[in-house]
């Protein structure tokens, strides 16, 4: 057992981690934040995608060992003063979740883009957002949702 401590969502966390276990084991089994999915295990679907340290990564491929000082936000960690962030509004709003799986992965995608380049083309975020697979919408409703953040549009 190895001794991390990191900020999550927020909040300084010290939990005591298996060698081999990776990010998202501790974030959904030991954390209980089960915004994170797994869907392939391989780092190549997003579903179980959080920031870290400011990036977009799949939590499936980073070994918890590793996450020592870091900080670290999950789908549960960007509503402001009990608000939705302003893309889970424009999700709602644009319907651009379904079966609601790969919805946090693609939250956070976006966001940790936005919060790097808050005025992307169109194109830029179509190129962004297929690094997370959707089985459920044709992406459309969700390069509507985010262009609609990047432009103001959601209340």
């Amino acid at each position: 057992m190895v001794e991390v401590t990191f900020r999550i969502n927020g909040r300084t966390r010290t939990v005591s981690v298996e060698p081999g276990s990776t990010l998202l084991d501790v974030i959904r089994e030991d954390l209980r934040l089960i915004g994170a999915k797994e869907g392939c295990g391989k780092g190549e679907c997003g579903a179980c995608t959080v920031i870290l340290d400011g990036d977009a990564v799949p939590s499936c491929l980073v070994p918890a060992a590793s996450v020592d000082g870091k900080k670290i936000i999950t789908i549960e960690g960007i509503e402001e003063n009990g608000k939705l962030h302003p893309l889970q509004t424009a999700f709602v709003k644009y319907h651009a979740s379904q079966c609601g799986f790969c919805t946090p992965g693609m939250v956070l995608t976006a966001k940790a883009y936005l919060d790097k380049n808050p005025n992307p083309s169109e194109e830029e975020i179509r190129g962004v957002m297929m690094s997370n697979l959707c089985r459920c919408t044709g992406y459309e409703k969700i390069i509507e949702a985010i262009m609609a953040v990047v432009k103001g549009d959601v209340a």
